[in-house]
């Protein structure tokens, strides 16, 4: 397990998946601890896809091939490249392992970095290939909730930084089946209830805010979650958990009626051989002191 420290901030993670397992502010814990009882990951790193394929399989170049459920990086052992009192990079590359279900080279950096005021969580994808690789990418994670005694999950909302209108992406079986519009409508706050994922995640497309913050007017300690640049936005918990948790993704699960060619995938990226992308998300908790 890795530790990071920046004055009253801590960070661990651990290299298998290269996952973030603890955020602590001011010795609050502000990560889910991964109780199985509800949901097992804590931030897991979504790669190379997010979401669920039709059928579980997906073809390229005449092959079929199978992934599971937000792919395979989560569940792989990370190498650690570089670290400090504040920092720490892991990567992961492919293997024979790797290439019987997704058969592109690649090289993934998974990048946290402690500031004074937050976490900072950097992704970048590099393709050494000679062919174009396509791929998705999201970040997973989880945030205890309620934060502070006396206070319910209903208690709680997220306030985005710009007003939005947006549909939400309903899901069936875990894929996209339609937007329905008016989710939300030229409006800045989503109020929470467990009631809101009795029909899976709220996926959202195409938001304008580069932030959004968890807060709640009864009560001082919240989270600032930075995701701009991201196209698309999950939130979720199981029915009941006292958990939230903050995708900015890259991509998202097939739609019900998806033909499985890889490189027509919605929210798919193509990345041409030589090519690296790069984007991030962050987390800056506060108390209200």
């Amino acid at each position: 397990m890795i530790r990071l420290v920046c004055g009253p901030l801590e960070a661990w993670i651990r290299p298998q998946g290269a996952e973030l397992s603890s955020l602590l502010f001011d010795g609050f814990e502000y990560l889910w601890s991964g109780d199985a009882r509800f949901w097992g990951k804590q931030s897991p790193v979504l790669f190379p896809i997010v979401g669920s394929l039709r059928g579980g399989h997906y073809r390229h170049r005449g092959m079929t091939y199978t992934l599971p459920r937000h792919g395979f990086a989560r569940d792989r052992l990370f190498q650690v490249r570089v670290l400090s009192e504040r920092e720490a990079h892991f990567s992961l590359e492919d293997d024979e392992a790797s290439r019987l279900v997704y058969p592109f080279r690649f090289q993934l950096r998974i990048r946290y970095v402690l500031h004074a005021t937050g976490l900072e969580v950097e992704y970048a994808v590099a393709n050494p290939s000679e062919e174009t690789m396509y791929f998705s990418i999201g970040g997973h994670p989880a945030f205890n909730l309620p934060m502070e005694p006396g206070l319910t999950y209903e208690d709680y909302q997220l306030d985005f930084e710009q007003s939005e209108t947006a549909g939400r992406w309903k899901l069936l079986d875990g894929l996209l089946l339609r937007e329905e519009p008016g989710f939300l409508q030229a409006s800045d706050r989503l109020q929470l209830s467990h009631a809101l994922f009795a029909e899976d995640a709220v996926v959202l497309k195409g938001l304008r805010s580069s932030h959004l913050t968890l807060r709640s007017d009864k009560g001082g300690r919240g989270l600032r979650f930075g995701i701009g640049g991201w196209p698309h936005l999950g939130i979720w918990a199981p029915i009941g958990a006292p958990f939230l948790c903050i995708e900015p993704w890259q991509g998202h699960a097939d739609p019900v009626d998806a033909d499985g060619e890889l490189s027509r995938k919605p929210g798919i990226l193509s990345l041409e051989p030589g090519g690296c992308w790069e984007r991030s998300w962050t987390v800056e908790p506060f108390t209200g002191k």
